[in-house]
Formats: C-alpha cells, sequence, structure tokens
C-alpha cells in the first residue's frame, strides 16, 4: 500500500527524493540543536519554538518541491520571463528600502504577515532557468553574438548586478553557475570571456555603491591574512576540530553557544562536532550524490531544455553547498550563503524545495517518455505478430 501510494504521489527520480528527505531530517536535528541559545535569547528558554517553526518550513518546502514537481518542466520557460522582469524591480527596491538584518538589506518585509521575503533566492531561480531556456531556443544560431548572446549577457549582468548591490557572494556564486551553463550549452570561450568582463563590469559597479564593499574587503582580508582568524571561523574551527570520528552525539556540541549563526551559516560545523568526520563525510556523500543524479538526468534528458534546467539548478544547489562547507572548514572566506536543505531559513528553503521539484519535473518527464515509448514499441510489435 504504501509503495503504491509512493509510486503514484513521488514521480521522478527516486534517489533525488531519498537524498532530500534524509537531509531534511538531519536538518531538523542540527537545527534544534543549535538554536538552542537564540530560544534563550529570543523566547526566554522555549526551545521547541523554532524546532516547530522550522520544521513547519521543512515541510512546507516539501510540499513545493512536490508541487513543482507535478508541473510539465516545459511551462517553467514561460514561468520565469515572467519572473525575470518582476525580480528587477523587487531588487532595486530591496537594495534601497529593503529590511535591514545582519548590515544589508536584502530582505522585504511582506505587509499583514509581517514576513520577509528575500528577492535574490526568485532572481536566482528565474535567471537559471531562463538562461536554460534561452540556450535551447538558440542551439541553432548559438555563435550569433547580436541575436544569441546579447540577451543572455545583458540579463546576466543586470540580475548578478543588482543582486551584488546587497550580496557579492550569492552574485558571484551566481556568475560562476551562468558561465558553466553557457559552456555546457555550446557557447563559444570568447563569448564566456565576455561574460566574465560583464560580470566584472557589474561587480565594480556593485563594489562602488554597493551596501557591501567594506564587509566584503574585510572579509578577504580576514582570509589573507593567516594571523588574524575571525571569530566566527575559529569558532567553527575548534567545533570541526572537537569533533573527532564520531562527534560527541546529537544536541552534545559545546560551539553551538559562541558561534553566531550556528544554526545557518555556520550548520556544517555543529553537524561536524556532532556527527563527526563520519556525518561530515556521508553529508558531502549526499551533495554529490544530488549533483550525480541531477547531470544524469540532464545526459538522459531527449530536449536541451530539460537537460539544461537540470544541470543548472543542481549545480546551483550543490555548488552552494560547497562553498558553505569551504567556508566551515576554512577554504574560503567567510560568506553568508546557508546550506541548502539544512541551514534554518524561510525563502531560501522554499526556493531550494522549488528548484528540487523542477529538477524532478525533468526526470519525472524523461521517465513518463521512456515509459510511453516502451509501451508504443511493445505495441508495434503486438500489431505485427
Amino acid at each position: 500500500m504504501i509503495k503504491s501510494w509512493v509510486d503514484n504521489n513521488l514521480k521522478g527520480d527516486p534517489v533525488i527524493w531519498a537524498i532530500v528527505i534524509i537531509l531534511s531530517i538531519l536538518s531538523v536535528w542540527a537545527v534544534y540543536s543549535a538554536t538552542g541559545t537564540l530560544a534563550y535569547k529570543n523566547m526566554g528558554g522555549n526551545t521547541e519554538h523554532y524546532l516547530w517553526r522550522h520544521g513547519f518550513l521543512i515541510i512546507l518546502s516539501l510540499v513545493a518541491m512536490w508541487a513543482a514537481h507535478q508541473v510539465d518542466y516545459r511551462y517553467y520557460a514561460k514561468i520565469s520571463r515572467f519572473a525575470l522582469w518582476i525580480s528587477v524591480p523587487l531588487l532595486i527596491f530591496s537594495w534601497q528600502f529593503g529590511t535591514s538584518l545582519n548590515e544589508a538589506s536584502r530582505w522585504i518585509t511582506i505587509p499583514v504577515i509581517d514576513k520577509t521575503f528575500q528577492p535574490s533566492d526568485l532572481a536566482k531561480l528565474a535567471l537559471i532557468t531562463q538562461l536554460a531556456s534561452m540556450l535551447a531556443r538558440r542551439q541553432q544560431n548559438i555563435k550569433d553574438f547580436k541575436e544569441s548572446l546579447v540577451p543572455i549577457l545583458l540579463w546576466c549582468g543586470l540580475i548578478c548586478g543588482l543582486i551584488a548591490m546587497t550580496d557579492f557572494s550569492t552574485a558571484a556564486l551566481l556568475l560562476a553557475i551562468c558561465m558553466i551553463l553557457l559552456f555546457i550549452g555550446r557557447v563559444p570561450v570568447k563569448y564566456l570571456v565576455m561574460l566574465s568582463f560583464v560580470g566584472l563590469i557589474a561587480g565594480s559597479i556593485a563594489f562602488s555603491i554597493g551596501q557591501r564593499r567594506e564587509t566584503a574587503i574585510s572579509r578577504i582580508q580576514d582570509f589573507i591574512n593567516p594571523e588574524e582568524i575571525p571569530f566566527q571561523a575559529k569558532q567553527s574551527f575548534i567545533a570541526i576540530a572537537t569533533g573527532g570520528i564520531t562527534g560527541k552525539g546529537p544536541g552534545n556540541s559545546l560551539r553551538r553557544n559562541q558561534l553566531p549563526h550556528s544554526y545557518s551559516d555556520f550548520i556544517f560545523a555543529i553537524i561536524v562536532e556532532e556527527y563527526g568526520i563520519i556525518g561530515a563525510a556521508i553529508v558531502i556523500m549526499l551533495y554529490l550524490g544530488l549533483l550525480y543524479r541531477g547531470m544524469m538526468t540532464a545526459t538522459k534528458s531527449e530536449r536541451v531544455y530539460g537537460g539544461l534546467l537540470s544541470a543548472g539548478l543542481s549545480l546551483a544547489l550543490v555548488l552552494q553547498a560547497m562553498v558553505n562547507i569551504g567556508v566551515a572548514v576554512g577554504l574560503l572566506p567567510i560568506t553568508g550563503l546557508p546550506l541548502p536543505l539544512v541551514s534554518m531559513g524561510g525563502t531560501s528553503l522554499l526556493f531550494t524545495g522549488i528548484s528540487l521539484g523542477i529538477i524532478l519535473s525533468v526526470s519525472r518527464g524523461e521517465i513518463d517518455e521512456f515509459s510511453n515509448k516502451k509501451s508504443n514499441d511493445f505495441r508495434k510489435v503486438a500489431n505485427a505478430a
């Protein structure tokens, strides 16, 4: 009975479903452990508040994932065009008039419900989806600079530049993903160099008039200078170093009380402290498995758009995870990027769920097409007999 329900409702790649569910369960455990101090500070010691809040957001993201995977992925090409146009004024509004948190106004407070919304999450998803659509439509004349490449370069530069006004790390990561996607989409290398120049120009403008100039400079200087380790990085290193092979056990982290944003930006450090190197290896393998299955879906897709869409979204999720992990272990400068599916968040969890749902929609479409093709071949053989 359970198998029948799963087959009817959870379609697409079953491995991706399994990875998402495992990471979601781990997320609830890790965030509950990491929010103890936050609960005592803001909720008078009600530690269950953030457990129920985060659990609800995890369920909401899974529902969004399920809903997104029910929609034919080809429909997202039309939605993404509209979402891109909406993203531009939202990014400008958040930059100029947004709600300020952590010295940056990346959020917009939604009236009535009094909840914050981060437009960059919408912009990232819309740009990758529309970029896949534009590349797929222009495969026959991909080397035509004016007709094919100019719109792509303009959208990439505009969206990445606007995001960079309040969030350099997200903009840089998004630009890198766009370049990889263009390379997969057979865009000549000379045009990729042009995109890098577009990104450099947009980044320079954002660096001059954006909000995060001083923060970006200080973080890069701290990373280059090994003698002055930032407080967050130092606490993260201690958590990882004391985790050992098997960790201290769930809920036994000591650094969660000293490490700022231990429930979001540095959640991986808490995971290593509590679950050890074994737990860290499992988390990394799950993300690599997600990338592998997403790229497998891309290679199996009979439509260029489906392949590029799955590849782009898979890369976006896993590269962000690798950046978050790299920051926690000291391989990269400190950023504000959360660990997808694991860190506590609002819109980031929701749009991660939608992205995964779109990947599943692509894999579902390929499975359905294969099944229909197999059925048609069987009918032909039966009729011939």
